[in-house]
């Protein structure tokens, strides 16, 4: 009787799996279904596989679908030679009105250079990388160069996960675009030395049916990209927003009872400080939540100007510093390390980007973008508190003891009894009189 239960489980199991309905998007013999989209770049089949040739001279180019696809999972092998860049783009458009056709959209990466980021997610020609492998190091390990590959992507709704040969690679939560059509890419490239490389790719196959029943559960660690937002997975884990996109609740000036009448705009899902000469909270002021944190992760948003200085504070006692100049507490420095003066202060560059201002430098060759939005990342557990930008620590350290009181007693902040060392304390966004932008404040409470 156990026999003949184990087989019928057996054949169930074996007729839900085959149940999936995979379809076909390369014949495996000619380009039938396909249209080549803004390069010259040459596309041919060989021995079952579409093989993209590198060419001088010539744009991005894409074997585009001429169908367009939704929600869908997609699966492919594919080989990239050394030196050469490509993806595989998705829900991606080419429209006459924007850029004079040129493909856009999400595009899962495949790069075989030493950064080895394939399986990341990139937002061709609109908003470039949406999910480099700085957030999943794990996975750079997966791709295999000068071999088959094989890929899944799971494009579901405002969810777009990645995987190869397996491993979970990137995932994001996004809704700019939720339909379109799928590319092959051939990158452009700037060296003669690269003409004539190629990428292939076979068994393509797509499946549009019942795809919330064949999701992968294991899954890369979620990057929500829409602006000022949770995620359902980051609502599950517990995330809120501290800033909800467009009104001031929940924040406060450091020295009023209510937001500052001046010196702040909200515009566009975006809080901006504004500039009014670089002094230290001297036109609106310092904001700060209404209420107080004690063990969390905090994620900030943000984007400088020029020459510009802010910075993030925690452990902030808004009661301490009545007179001139900031509210007092901890601070993850927000600077342009290149032009204001403040990075050549302090010890040991202890005053620069990400730093735990005026006590800890952070590392002079850490990940920041000064034309974008950068990622601030504040861990507090206890007495242990880290420091991280765009995925990657920047410093780690201890309160409530020795050596602390010791690295604060040779600091600007010695004259502040028990400096650090609150339990809990509200969390800062700094007026320095320079214009910088923020946004998807969130806080995840342990």
């Amino acid at each position: 009787m156990k026999k003949n239960y184990l087989l019928l489980l057996f054949v169930f199991c074996a007729s839900v799996v085959s149940a999936q309905n995979w379809e076909p998007l390369f014949n495996g013999k000619n380009l039938s279904g396909w249209k080549k989209l803004n390069g010259k770049a040459e596309y041919k089949v060989v021995d079952g596989a579409i093989v993209g040739i590198s060419k001088m001279g010539t744009p991005n180019t894409f074997l585009a679908t001429k169908k367009t696809y939704g929600d869908f999972i997609l699966e492919f092998d594919f080989k990239v030679d050394d030196g050469l860049n490509s993806g595989v783009q998705l829900r991606s458009e080419s429209k006459k009105d924007y850029q004079k056709g040129r493909v856009h959209g999400y595009q899962f990466e495949i790069d075989p250079s030493k950064r080895a980021w394939s399986g990341g997610i990139y937002d061709e020609a609109r908003r470039n990388w949406l999910y480099p492998l700085t957030q999943n190091p794990a996975a750079k390990s997966a791709f295999k160069n000068n071999e088959w590959n094989k890929a899944r992507i799971e494009a579901i709704g405002n969810s777009i996960a990645t995987w190869i040969n397996g491993v979970p690679c990137a995932n994001i939560w996004d809704d700019m675009t939720p339909a379109g059509f799928i590319a092959l890419q051939v990158h452009a490239i700037a060296n003669a030395a690269d003409e004539g490389k190629t990428v292939s790719w076979k068994n393509i196959r797509i499946c549009t049916t019942d795809v919330e029943r064949y999701q992968t559960d294991r899954k890369a660690p979620e990057i929500n990209v829409i602006p000022n937002t949770i995620s359902p997975n980051e609502a599950k884990e517990g995330w809120t927003l501290l800033w909800d996109g467009k009104t001031s609740e929940g924040w406060r000036g450091a020295k009023l009872n209510s937001f500052p009448e001046k010196g702040w705009k909200m515009e566009n899902g975006i809080l901006k400080v504004m500039k009014s000469g670089g002094a230290e909270s001297a036109n609106g002021g310092d904001i700060v939540t209404t209420r107080q944190y004690k063990n969390f992760i905090l994620k900030v948003d943000f984007k400088i100007t020029e020459g510009a200085n802010s910075g993030v504070k925690y452990f902030v006692n808004p009661d301490m510093n009545k007179g001139a100049g900031s509210a007092i507490g901890c601070e993850f420095q927000i600077l342009d390390d290149d032009k204001h003066p403040d990075a050549k202060l302090g010890v040991k560059g202890n005053r620069t980007l990400g730093s735990l201002y005026d006590l800890i430098p952070a590392p002079a060759d850490k990940p920041f973008n000064k034309k974008d939005f950068n990622t601030a990342t504040i861990i507090v557990k206890g007495d242990r508190v880290e420091h991280w930008l765009n995925g990657v620590k920047l410093i780690e350290y201890t309160r409530q003891n020795q050596m602390w009181d010791a690295l604060v007693a040779y600091s600007k902040y010695r004259d502040w009894p028990n400096f650090g060392n609150s339990e809990s304390g509200n969390i800062l966004l700094q007026d320095h009189g320079d214009e910088v932008w923020f946004k998807n404040i969130k806080i995840k409470e342990l």
